[in-house]
C-alpha cells in the first residue's frame, strides 16, 4: 500500500488515472514559456485535421511556416489583454481561439473540435476524436525564470513550478496546485496561488502568459485529497476562490471520504470526481464548448463614471452536475417532466437555468 500522505504519490495517482481516462502525458521540456503553448500539439492538430488549409497556408508562408502559424496564434491570444467589449473580442484569448479558431488572411484553422450533435458527418466526428488532451506535470511556466534571473534573485525554479497543467491541442486550459492534507491543507494551495502565482512577474512587471486572465489558462484548481477550490482570474491577494466540492458531507459543503478499508478504494480520494468526472476529456471539452463564458457587466461609480467588469464563468461542480443530469433525463425520458432541484442562496441558480435552457 502506498503512503497516501505523500504529495508526490497523490500527484502520481492523479496522473495515472487521467492517462487511463484518455489524457496524454507530456513533458515540461516541450512547453514553450514565452507563448504558453505546447507548440507541437497545436501544430500537429491543425496539420493532421486540416491538411488542405495547411497546404494553403504553406503557399502563403513557404518559409518557416510553423513559425508564422505560431506567431499568428500568439497574436490572437494576446488580443484578449485589450479590454475590448464588442462581440469580436470574444474570439480572442484562449476561450475565443478554442471556440472560433484562427483566421490568417484567407486561411481558417480550427484549434478544437467540439463533439457534434450527431454522427452524420464522419469527418467532424473523426476530427473530434483527434483532439489532443495533454497533462504536463511539474511545469516551470515563467519565461522570466532564466538561469541569470534565478542567480540574481536567489530564487529556485520551483518558485515558478505548477504541479499539473492541462492543455487542449496545445492551448492551456487549466492549472492544478496539489496539497496533501496530511502535510499541508488545501488553503496552502490557495495561498500559493495568491502569493506566488502572480499574473505579472514582480521583477520585470511583465505579464505571465500562462497566468494572464483570458489569455492563459481558463481555470485554476487548488486540490487536496479532501477538498477542491477554483478561480478563473489570478489577481494576487485579490484572487477569489470558489468551492468546487460535491457538497455530500459537512452539511452540504465537503466531499464523502472513500472507504479505504476496501481494496478497490486504495487509490481513491474524496476529490477524485474532479479528474475522473469533470476533467474527463469529453466532459472538459463539453464544458469549454458549452458552459464557460465571458460575462461583461457595466458598472457605474458614485461620480457617474462607467466601467466594464469582465468575469470568466466556469461552472461549479453542482451546476455542471445538475445541468448534465437534467439534459440526460430529457434525452432518456422525454420532455414535459418535472424535477426538484435544491439550490441554496447565492449558488448560481440563474446560470444553471441558463445553461440548461441553452
Amino acid at each position: 500500500m502506498s503512503d497516501k500522505s505523500n504529495e508526490r504519490v497523490f500527484q502520481d495517482n492523479i496522473i495515472e488515472q487521467m492517462v487511463e481516462n484518455g489524457w496524454q502525458l507530456g513533458s515540461p521540456e516541450h512547453y514553450h514559456r514565452e507563448s504558453a503553448l505546447y507548440q507541437q500539439d497545436a501544430l500537429a492538430f491543425v496539420k493532421e485535421t486540416q491538411a488542405k488549409e495547411w497546404q494553403k497556408f504553406c503557399k502563403l508562408f513557404p518559409v518557416e511556416s510553423d513559425k508564422h502559424f505560431l506567431e499568428a496564434l500568439v497574436s490572437q491570444l494576446k488580443k484578449a489583454d485589450i479590454n475590448a467589449t464588442d462581440q469580436a473580442s470574444r474570439t480572442y484569448g484562449t476561450l475565443g481561439v478554442l471556440r472560433h479558431g484562427l483566421k490568417i488572411r484567407n486561411v481558417r484553422f480550427s484549434l478544437c473540435q467540439f463533439k457534434p450533435e450527431h454522427g452524420l458527418n464522419p469527418d467532424t466526428l473523426a476530427r473530434y476524436q483527434q483532439n489532443i488532451c495533454r497533462i504536463v506535470p511539474e511545469l516551470v511556466y515563467s519565461p522570466y525564470a532564466t538561469a541569470a534571473h534565478l542567480a540574481e534573485t536567489g530564487k529556485k525554479a520551483k518558485n515558478w513550478r505548477i504541479d499539473l497543467v492541462l492543455f487542449v491541442n496545445g492551448l492551456p486550459v487549466s492549472t492544478l496546485e496539489l496539497k496533501s492534507e496530511f502535510k499541508q491543507a488545501v488553503e496552502n494551495a490557495i495561498k500559493q496561488y495568491k502569493q506566488t502565482r502572480l499574473p505579472k512577474d514582480p521583477a520585470t512587471k511583465k505579464p505571465e502568459p500562462l497566468l494572464s486572465f483570458k489569455r492563459g489558462a481558463l481555470v485554476h484548481f487548488a486540490v487536496s485529497q479532501y477538498e477542491v477550490f477554483m478561480a478563473t482570474k489570478l489577481d494576487g491577494a485579490e484572487t477569489y476562490f470558489l468551492p468546487f466540492n460535491k457538497g455530500t458531507s459537512e452539511g452540504g459543503k465537503g466531499n464523502d471520504i472513500p472507504d479505504l478499508t476496501n481494496a478497490e478504494s486504495l487509490n481513491r480520494y474524496a476529490t477524485d470526481y474532479l479528474w475522473n468526472e469533470v476533467l474527463l476529456p469529453a466532459n472538459l471539452l463539453n464544458i469549454i464548448g458549452r458552459f464557460v463564458h465571458l460575462q461583461i457587466e457595466e458598472k457605474q461609480n458614485w461620480e457617474g463614471l462607467k466601467s466594464k467588469k469582465e468575469t470568466l464563468i466556469f461552472p461549479r461542480y453542482h451546476q455542471w452536475d445538475v445541468v448534465t443530469k437534467l439534459i440526460t433525463a430529457a434525452i432518456d425520458e422525454g420532455t414535459g417532466n418535472k424535477y426538484l432541484v435544491q439550490h441554496s442562496a447565492g449558488s448560481g441558480k440563474s446560470n444553471s437555468i441558463a445553461w440548461t435552457a441553452h
